[in-house]
């Protein structure tokens, strides 16, 4: 595929009466260190003659969170979910769709969404669902839900996820203490190491009856998906071809960019919300489409990779220094690979 191309169909897209009527977040309890890791690990960095302090020095990240001991990913899902819908001051018999786009799960089946739905008290007409698309899901979950809105099928969505990233990194730290671990399986199993858990929610509405809300103007999505086997996850761990989704997803969110560029105008926007990933991706980003690194703000230090919820919950920690008339830019990419680039007006 010419990456260069002029592409057809709906690469680009606009909405026109959604908002934004409120994005929370909920932080998992429990800190843990790289540095605990490092420890845990001692013995195999040694031998495989890795330096110290790796996942600092090559991730930039210090801290994952944890959560706390009886506290479930979709139990943290249902407190992000009724925190939105309390600061939208929206009921939840009002909601007519519930989609939750976490990337964990413990069973293929009900979907997640049914025990949010019921914790939430939703009503029987509001439509439940997974939406699963990696580290997009979030934003797939707005565009899907905006549209919706648009359309008049409904009139309020929540979308949801919540991760848990302990049991995933506990099984990959057992792996790679075993003295057969080569530097091969440590760096196909490095990116494990830098998820976090927390959890996210937004509630979405009529822009025309919430003249206070943040409008979803609309934005850019674009598919990579010769990448497919470059990030591949599952309950017990996760191998990934670090440089080569590095390159893969740098290029596509290049791509994209350009893509918008005749009909968007994104070069001076007030934030640019990206995934949440390392200091490498987050500095070639900058570096690619020059954007100010004043007005990129970062979380994975202390949170990590948190997934699909990387993104809204580092929306909810800037939504307190945005002021009313800041464009904001939300810049999703997930495994796979897929990109995606939202504006929203607050």
């Amino acid at each position: 595929m010419n990456r260069g191309s002029t592409l057809a169909g709906n690469a680009t897209f606009r909405h026109s009466n959604t908002a934004l009527l409120s994005v929370s977040s909920v932080e998992a309890p429990r800190i843990v260190s790289s540095t605990d890791f490092d420890h845990r690990l001692a013995a195999t960095l040694k031998r495989l003659k890795f330096p110290p302090r790796l996942l600092e020095r090559v991730a930039g990240i210090t801290h994952r969170r944890w959560w706390a001991a009886g506290t479930s990913f979709d139990d943290a899902a249902v407190d992000a979910g009724a925190k939105a819908l309390a600061e939208a001051g929206v009921e939840a018999s009002e909601i007519g769709l519930l989609i939750n786009t976490s990337v964990t799960r413990r069973n293929l089946e009900p979907s997640v969404a049914v025990k949010i739905h019921h914790e939430l008290g939703l009503p029987s007409s509001a439509m439940n669902f997974d939406l699963a698309n990696a580290c997009l899901g979030f934003v797939n979950g707005l565009i899907l839900a905006a549209n919706m809105i648009d359309s008049g099928q409904i009139k309020y969505a929540v979308i949801v996820n919540g991760e848990d990233a302990q049991s995933t990194q506990e099984a990959t730290l057992e792996r790679l203490q075993r003295p057969e671990t080569t530097r091969e399986d440590f760096n196909r199993e490095f990116a494990t190491l830098t998820l976090g858990s927390g959890a996210a929610a937004a509630v979405l509405g009529p822009a025309n009856e919430h003249p206070g809300g943040h409008r979803l103007i609309g934005g850019v999505m674009r598919a990579g998906t010769e990448h497919h086997e470059l990030c591949v996850g599952g309950i017990d761990g996760m191998t990934t071809d670090t440089k080569g989704l590095l390159d893969g997803g740098l290029q596509l969110v290049v791509d994209a960019w350009h893509e918008a560029q005749p009909e968007w105008d994104w070069s001076a926007m007030d934030r640019y919300v990206t995934h949440q990933v390392s200091n490498a991706y987050t500095q070639a980003i900058i570096n690619a489409i020059d954007l100010d690194p004043d007005r990129v703000p970062i979380t994975f230090p202390h949170w990590g990779n948190v997934g699909p919820a990387s993104l809204p919950m580092t929306l909810a920690a800037e939504s307190q220094s945005l002021n009313s008339g800041d464009r904001v830019l939300c810049m999703g990419v997930g495994s796979g690979l897929n990109a995606g680039m939202v504006e929203i007006v607050w």
